[in-house]
């Protein structure tokens, strides 16, 4: 039986996750997955490629179907996804205010509403980038491109932000840069579950690290403040457990699994990231 719902009665939470198993080719990419993910939390999901992260998240937000258990989570409306920039319409001539508009766009809203043009700058101005609005993405670095996705991703204010692996491909100043926006947005108590291959610049944001292995949570807890970790001193955790997190989070190795690659799906999600159509209904 799968099911997947808004949240229960319980307003603190987020995401829970029952049993949850996701297959793609009788292939079992999640296998019994047990989660719940509370309202304010700032959520690595860690492990290596092919470990199931993306195919977690996508389930969460509802891109993917259980082929088994539960998904309980907010209104999509209310979730702010921002997928891996690889996937995420690059090439596009688009500028950035255009680019953040079209999150403004949907299923069911094909014309960008009235105020769209202030709304677009808000959600630029919380990411660094008002002074950029009319620059073209591909002229953005990419760093600056992936806040852009950001951008885009708070334009309709959500209570949550998933962000796929946002430090990829991002030099060191822009890893900072990206960490520093996201600290803000933490610190407005938005709930943040990210996807990362290690911590990195935004180890002193993270509250709660979730390791994966070939489909299953092997670790969940606090986090390390460093990658490497010898004396565990965290509270409420364990020496033991907090060698074993940091020990899972820096060791694992890379490794490919098999797993078909479905990144058409969360492509599908940027479809949107054509320049949006200009209406008068724009101020």
């Amino acid at each position: 039986m799968t099911n997947v719902n808004q949240t229960a009665a319980n307003s603190d939470v987020v995401f829970q996750a029952r049993d949850l198993w996701v297959s793609f080719d009788a292939v079992d990419v999640l296998k019994g997955i047990n989660l719940t993910i509370y309202r304010g939390e700032v959520v690595a999901i860690l492990g290596a490629n092919g470990s199931g992260k993306s195919t977690l998240i996508r389930t969460l937000v509802r891109i993917n179907t259980p082929t088994q258990g539960s998904v309980t989570g907010p209104d999509p409306r209310l979730v702010g996804f921002v997928p891996q920039r690889a996937n995420a319409g690059g090439g596009i001539s688009a500028t950035a205010l255009e680019v953040v508009a079209s999150g403004l766009l949907g299923k069911r809203q094909l014309r960008l509403p009235r105020g769209w043009r202030q709304r677009a700058l808000d959600a630029l101005q919380q990411v660094g980038l008002a002074d950029r609005a009319s620059t073209a993405v591909v002229h953005l670095s990419g760093g600056q491109q992936q806040r852009v996705y950001i951008a885009r991703a708070l334009v309709r204010n959500p209570d949550v932000l998933v962000l796929d692996e946002p430090l990829a491909g991002v030099d060191a100043a822009s890893q900072q840069q990206l960490a520093e926006v996201l600290a803000r947005l933490a610190a407005t108590g938005i709930t943040i579950v990210v996807i990362l291959h290690e911590l990195g610049a935004l180890a002193p944001l993270i509250t709660r690290a979730i390791v994966l292995n070939e489909g299953r949570i092997i670790a969940d807890g606090p986090p390390s403040l460093t990658p490497d970790v010898d004396s565990p001193t965290h509270a409420g955790v364990t020496g033991h457990q907090e060698n074993e997190i940091t020990q899972i989070i820096t060791q694992l190795g890379e490794h490919e699994s098999g797993f078909p690659d479905m990144s058409s799906q969360i492509a599908g999600l940027t479809a949107h990231h054509v320049t949006p159509t200009i209406t008068a209904d724009e101020e």
